[in-house]
């Protein structure tokens, strides 16, 4: 048997029932279908970003599996967690918080090895998991429904009316491979706290997190059958999508997955963040050297695979050629790093080469239509160092670029001379998830915030959704809905109106 230092290796004992080492030594890991662990017909192999090295493999469920799973979801999981008592379900979570506590190391190595995080981005996403955990009463706030009079209008005199917020009943749950932990539990933790059962598709590229939350959970008392976890492959997605026993779809992905989501879903309600184009507006007035390690942190963090990572940089002249100089500094100090060998790496590779292709050939298309090069252009299979290319106002809108999400660390810069000329660019741009203002006077702050078309502007800060303390979302084609604590649930239920005619009975005695 060969050693391979890359393979994934769980020290803690509650991961022990949910894998088998297989004959050449790698772990191979079951899915979860009606509160068991259940080895499938097939595996798929998982293969680390870093190096391409075969690390897991994942059990494959048949087509007549996941009709089994979806059935026992749908008939027994909806059922049993709802009579869970909301109590219950905070209880559970506050559990799963002290037993990730314990196991954290693992998750942290499973994020490096599957994603390629460098080790500070694959430790705050386990952190950020388990604050969310540790915060679901503050979720639980907004369920509370209202009382209607009825006396109000002749017609109803003498009834009265409830509304409640009450779960839809089985959610389907796509996860990405860019935080393959924290987000599937950002949808799963609300979903089942508001009363649904959940059926998670993990992300291909990196699915052995999930399945690990997805084990402690379980064993943190969870009922039986409203958690389900397949790793399918996403190709075959659409089989999860079309059926018409789930009610509602929480996916987070590119905008082109989430258009054929709602092709193929049909009527049902839909709760997804998409894709980004993140401007950032900087002012002559801002705090240049602050303003430039934000710009920083909003290019390189997580190497740009991020949906709200900073895309486009609009600079007023006054300051152009200074923050540019000052950025380019910092980026050129960057190199893209093999995160388990350099433990301080900022950034690793990117997921896979295809993403990487997609980045050169944005790179290449700026290039041929004027674009200037800031940074050197350095390649290495995945691995790609930041790039920074200085584009005219006329120029932008006619790039790859611009068009479409470039997920990785390829950033625009483009002088303007008024903010105005910066917001009509933005705006110009078909997504809407995030924006920046970098500035120091607070009504020109307020006056661009207010014409932005986003869903959240972050001032002097560059877009970063965290835990989800505040709510974020996109519009046009970033997104519908919101994510965040107690925005997720509310989204996640839906209302029944409860009238009682009390007519004939004395309660109300009009004058």
């Amino acid at each position: 048997m060969q050693n391979n230092p890359m393979k994934i290796e769980l020290t803690h004992e509650i991961f022990q029932d949910i894998y088998q080492i297989g004959e050449d030594g790698i772990p191979e890991f079951k899915n979860f279908i009606g509160g068991k662990w259940l080895f499938c017909e097939k595996f798929m192999e998982i293969h680390s970003p870093i190096d391409g090295a075969l690390i897991a493999r994942v059990t494959i469920p048949t087509s007549k599996t996941i009709n089994i799973a979806i059935d026992s979801a749908y008939q027994d999981g909806r059922k049993n967690i709802r009579n869970y008592p909301g109590q219950k379900r905070i209880k559970t979570f506050l559990s799963a918080v002290k037993i990730m506590e314990e196991s954290k190391q693992d998750f942290i190595d499973v994020l490096v090895k599957s994603a390629g995080k460098p080790l500070e981005n694959a430790t705050g996403e386990v952190n950020a998991t388990i604050e969310r955990l540790d915060k679901t009463t503050m979720e639980s706030t907004r369920l509370m429904g209202e009382y209607i009079p009825g006396d109000w209008s002749e017609e109803t005199y003498e009834t009265q009316g409830f509304v409640k917020r009450e779960p839809f009943g089985l959610i389907l749950t796509i996860g990405p491979f860019n935080y393959p932990l924290f987000i599937p539990a950002t949808k799963i933790i609300p979903s089942i706290l508001v009363g649904n059962a959940v059926f998670l598709k993990p992300a291909s590229a990196a699915p052995i997190a999930p399945l690990m939350l997805t084990r402690i959970l379980e064993q943190s008392g969870l009922p039986v059958g409203s958690l389900t976890v397949l790793t399918i492959r996403g190709k075959e997605t659409n089989v999860l999508v079309q059926n018409r026993k789930f009610c509602a779809i929480s996916f987070t992905g590119s905008t082109a997955v989430g258009e054929t989501i709602i092709k193929q879903g049909g009527i049902k309600n839909y709760h997804m963040e998409l894709g980004g184009k993140d401007p950032a507006i900087v002012l002559n007035d801002c705090n240049i050297e602050r303003t430039v390690d934000k710009l920083f942190n909003g290019i390189v963090k997580y190497a740009g695979q991020r949906c709200d990572a900073i895309k486009l940089i609009f600079v007023e002249s006054g300051i152009y050629s200074e923050l540019k100089t000052n950025l380019l500094k910092k980026l050129e100090n960057v190199k893209a790093e093999n995160p388990l060998i350099h433990k301080e790496a900022i950034m690793g590779p990117l997921i896979d080469m295809k993403s990487t292709d997609k980045i050169e050939e944005a790179y290449k298309d700026a290039l041929q239509k004027g674009a200037n090069l800031l940074t050197k252009f350095n390649r290495h299979d995945n691995y790609i160092d930041p790039l920074l290319m200085e584009v005219t106002t006329d120029m932008l809108p006619q790039l790859i670029a611009f068009q479409d999400e470039i997920f990785g660390p390829l950033s625009l810069i483009i002088k303007i001379e008024t903010p105005t000329e910066g917001l009509k660019l933005s705006n110009l741009s078909r997504f809407g998830l995030d924006a920046s203002i970098f500035s120091e006077n607070e009504s020109k702050i307020q006056k661009i915030a207010r014409s932005l078309e986003v869903g959240a502007v972050f001032v002097n800060e560059y877009p970063r959704h965290g835990i989800g303390y505040y709510p974020f979302g996109g519009v046009k084609d970033s997104g519908i809905g919101r994510e965040g604590i107690g925005y997720s649930a509310y989204q996640l239920t839906t209302t029944k109106t409860i009238v009682h005619n009390f007519k004939g009975s004395g309660v109300w005695e009009y004058l």
